[in-house]
């Protein structure tokens, strides 16, 4: 009995070094990190050129995008601008509905009269949610056709997992997440693409502030964009940001370095432990993902690099006889890439 004991205990300890050698070799199923868990529930950084994905984790996560829905509206209003159903200058007649919407907003008052671009400044830049309300009001007749719309060129664009309710982002009355507007990651990158090929949706992301009605009886409302990357991180030129309880923090954005441009959508954000850390993780994330998309581009050719530059469509594209009066980007400002400690808000 003692002599197969000893036998026993002789084999265990020869496998050992081999039983450990294959547990080590075994990689993790994603790198761990503390933080994981809550700095966001789904991404992805997609070349802005090719539409390749350059890097995701969950980027299926289906959740509430807030007011990143905005991209949306944006699109449509460009395709209707583009048909000549509307125009940049059209006039908005402000409606008790609009101005009770309520949420980030610029207060809009039912006896003022604003023109449509005015009101897209608001949408993109103060993310103003009576402001988006006013404009699909207007481009479509009524909120829920406009909604419909944008349902359409979600299915155009093959988002096969967004449902709008929605042309702003705030949650349903009844607070259940099925019942408001969804999207993923995957799914916001086709649109972010279509939007900086197609439309000149970075005149407006770039504007890090503008003063919202001049003429009003109580002066002009100050607007300071809330994507805070903006001239914090090398060559960001939008595109929009968004939180609400349900959704945590999330944004889409953009940056071109030397020519070539890469977008990330992040969604589901919280600083550590959940922490409602105002945008801080959310950011920090953005930033790095930024960083992680240049760096897997493919090398330029030595040809290519040296040759002349020749005006980039995705930043600049051809002006469109509808909306040639809008303003054009200012160009990128190549500076240092900040990944922390960023303005406290």
């Amino acid at each position: 009995m003692l002599l197969s004991r000893r036998l026993l205990l002789a084999a265990t300890f020869a496998l050992a070094p081999a039983l450990f050698a294959a547990t080590a070799r075994k990689p993790p199923s994603r790198p761990a990190s503390p933080e994981d868990a809550t700095a966001f529930k789904g991404a992805i950084v997609v070349d802005a050129a090719t539409g390749k994905v350059l890097h995701e984790d969950r980027a299926d996560y289906s959740g509430p995008p807030a007011s990143m829905v905005k991209l949306m509206t944006f699109a449509v209003l460009h395709d209707r601008i583009a048909s000549g159903a509307l125009a940049l200058t059209t006039p908005v007649k402000i409606t008790v509905e609009d101005s009770k919407i309520g949420g980030t907003q610029v207060y809009l008052d039912p006896r003022e009269t604003f023109p449509v671009e005015d009101l897209i400044h608001a949408m993109m830049i103060q993310s103003a949610n009576d402001a988006a309300h006013a404009l699909a009001r207007t481009a479509a007749g009524s909120v829920p056709a406009f909604v419909e719309q944008m349902n359409a060129k979600a299915r155009a664009l093959g988002m096969t997992h967004t449902t709008f309710r929605t042309p702003h982002g705030l949650p349903p009355s009844g607070r259940r997440v099925a019942d408001g507007d969804l999207t993923t990651p995957r799914d916001y990158a086709l649109l972010c693409r279509h939007l900086v090929q197609n439309t000149n949706i970075l005149a407006y992301t770039s504007v890090r502030e503008r003063a919202f009605g001049p003429n009003r009886t109580k002066g002009p409302l100050k607007m300071d964009n809330h994507n805070k990357l903006l001239g914090k991180v090398a060559g960001v030129d939008g595109l929009k940001t968004g939180y609400t309880t349900a959704a945590g923090y999330c944004t889409s954005v953009t940056a071109q370095r030397d020519g070539r441009r890469v977008l990330v959508v992040i969604m589901g954000s919280l600083g550590p432990g959940g922490e409602i850390d105002k945008g801080k993780t959310r950011d920090l994330k953005a930033a790095e993902w930024l960083g992680r998309g240049f760096a897997a581009l493919p090398a330029v050719p030595v040809a290519a690099a040296a040759a002349p530059k020749v005006s980039d469509s995705l930043v600049t594209p051809a002006p469109r006889a509808a909306t040639s009066s809008a303003p054009q980007p200012p160009p990128a400002k190549e500076e240092p890439v900040i990944k922390l400690n960023l303005p406290k808000r």
